[in-house]
C-alpha cells in the first residue's frame, strides 16, 4: 500500500511571502510554492494531505494552546497517516517538539518538525530539501518520536535546540547523538531511538504560571520576590556550570524557600551548550539543593519547560513532580 503523510502547516517562514513590511505568512501561498517544487511528484516522495492552519503564526506567538491543537490534530487522524510533518518557524520549533513528545504517549509513528531559513519561494530556499527529506523520512522510515528535521541532521525534539539565527544548520542535538542524517542518501541511526509505543495517548496541556530566569554575575535576587507568588507553579532557573549560582548574604536562599512554601517546583539546568547540571556537586549549589530544587541534569531548557507543564498538567502531587522531573520519559535526559 503507497505510503500517505499528514503536512500541517502552522506558519512559519517556510511558507511566508514577501511583503513591504519584510517576510509575512499568507493563507493559501504554500499551496502556490508547493506546486512549483517538481521533486513532490517523485515516487520516491509519499502523498501527502495539506492542512494549513487558518490563523498563520510566526513561531513566536505560538502558545500552549497551539500545542494542544497540533497535538490533537495528530491524535485525530493517527490511524489514517504513516507519519506526520508539521512546518513551522524555527524560533520556538525545540518547545513545540517537546511539548509535542510529552503529549503524544505511545507514539509508534514519525512525527517530524521542520521549516526554514528562507522562504520556499525564494531561489536559494533551504525549506526544499528540509521538507522534501521530512517527508521521505515520515512516509518511509520507521522512527517512531517526535523529531526534528533541519539542514541535513534529524533529531530526537527534546533533545534539539536553535543554535543559529541565520545559519542554515540551525539546530543540535547537544547531550544527545542524531538520529539520522541526510546526504547522499538517508541514514536512520537505529540504535538511538526509542521503542514503538503501543498506542497513541493524547495528554494535553494546561495552563500553567512558569517562569525561566538565567543567572548572571552581579544579579539581584531579590528581584525575584516579585513573580514568586502561589500562583508560580514553576521556575526553571538556567545557572552556570554544572549548576552553580554567585555566593551572596542569603538573598537567593531566602528566595527559594519562600518558593518551596508556595510549593513551586524549582528546577535548575545549566546555561552550557552540553553537559549536566548536577545540583551539590559545588557549594555554590548548595542554596538549591537546600531549597529542594531538582537538576535539571542534561535536559534542554524546552525539554525542562515543557515537562514541567506536562507534570503539572497530570496534577500530580509535589513530591510526585519531582521524582518524575529527574526520571527519562520521553527520552530528554540521561538517566543518572
Amino acid at each position: 500500500m503507497a505510503k500517505k503523510v499528514c503536512l500541517i502547516h502552522t506558519g512559519g517562514t517556510i511558507g511566508m511571502a514577501g511583503t513591504e513590511h519584510g517576510y509575512a505568512p499568507r493563507r493559501g501561498f504554500l499551496q502556490s510554492a508547493l506546486a512549483g517544487i517538481q521533486e513532490l511528484n517523485s515516487e520516491e516522495v509519499p502523498a501527502f494531505d495539506l492542512i494549513e492552519y487558518d490563523n498563520l503564526l510566526d513561531s513566536s506567538n505560538i502558545s500552549v494552546r497551539e500545542w494542544v491543537r497540533i497535538a490533537q490534530d495528530i491524535a485525530d487522524r493517527y490511524e489514517q497517516y504513516d507519519g506526520f510533518v508539521i512546518l513551522h518557524g524555527t524560533d520556538t520549533m525545540a518547545y513545540t517538539a517537546s511539548a509535542l513528545s510529552f503529549m503524544l504517549e505511545g507514539l509508534a509513528k514519525p512525527v517530524i518538525l521542520t521549516g526554514a531559513q528562507i522562504p520556499l519561494y525564494e531561489v536559494r530556499s533551504d525549506g526544499r530539501n528540509n521538507l522534501i527529506t521530512s517527508l521521505m523520512i515520515a512516509g518511509n522510515c520507521h522512527v517512531p518520536e517526535v523529531c526534528i528535521f533541519f539542514g541535513s541532521g534529524l533529531y530526537r525534539g527534546n533533545r534539539a535546540t536553535k543554535v543559529s539565527a541565520d545559519e542554515l544548520t540551525a539546530f543540535e542535538s547537544p547531550n544527545y547523538p542524531a538520529l539520522g542524517e541526510s546526504g547522499v542518501g538517508i541514514t536512520i541511526n537505529q540504535g538511538a531511538l526509542r521503542k514503538a509505543g503501543t498506542g497513541l495517548r493524547l495528554s494535553k496541556f494546561e495552563p500553567q504560571q512558569i517562569a525561566v530566569l538565567k543567572i548572571f554575575p552581579g544579579m539581584q535576587f531579590e528581584m525575584i520576590e516579585n513573580i514568586l507568588t502561589a500562583d508560580l507553579k514553576g521556575i526553571v532557573f538556567e545557572a552556570f556550570g554544572s549548576g552553580n549560582v554567585p555566593e551572596d548574604r542569603g538573598t537567593l536562599k531566602r528566595v527559594l524557600k519562600k518558593a518551596e512554601k508556595n510549593g513551586t517546583v524549582i528546577v535548575v539546568c545549566t546555561q552550557c551548550l552540553r553537559g549536566s547540571a548536577v545540583i551539590g556537586q559545588y557549594k555554590t549549589s548548595m542554596s538549591f539543593a537546600e531549597a529542594g530544587a531538582v537538576s535539571g541534569y542534561d535536559m534542554t531548557v524546552e525539554a525542562a519547560v515543557t515537562k514541567l507543564y506536562y507534570l503539572l498538567s497530570r496534577n500530580y502531587d509535589l513530591d510526585t513532580i519531582k521524582k518524575l522531573m529527574v526520571t527519562d520519559l520521553r527520552g530528554e535526559m540521561t538517566v543518572h
